[in-house]
């Protein structure tokens, strides 16, 4: 399977952040979520095992109870239902993947 990166749509989740659906199937989702700084992305957990790559960028992440400062090339693994959330410190990009896929991101 190809995905085109033009052929995405990004979508405005408002509070300065916005998703892009990349690949995906019935196992796996590959997702763009873009940043302003100050934006936040709330705790939250969820089902889903996650890894995020910072793209660009540098955040404040809390999962479980671990807060540490990422930036660009750092990778960070969330376990299904463990709470997990960002500020975001310098505008910046992250790629997440989730498996299986969040079909609520789809609705």
């Amino acid at each position: 399977m190809f995905i085109f990166h033009k052929e995405t749509r990004l979508d405005d989740l408002g509070n300065g952040v916005s998703r892009r659906i990349l690949a995906h199937d019935g196992k796996m989702m590959a997702v763009e979520v873009h940043f302003e700084a100050g934006a936040v992305g709330p705790m939250h957990n969820h089902p889903h095992e996650q890894l995020t790559y910072v793209l660009s960028g540098e955040f404040e992440f809390t999962i479980g109870e671990e807060t540490h400062r990422v930036s660009a090339g750092d990778t960070l693994y969330k376990k299904p239902y463990v709470m997990h959330g960002c500020v975001c410190l310098k505008p910046g990009t992250l790629l997440d993947t989730f498996t299986p896929v969040r079909e609520d991101f789809l609705k």
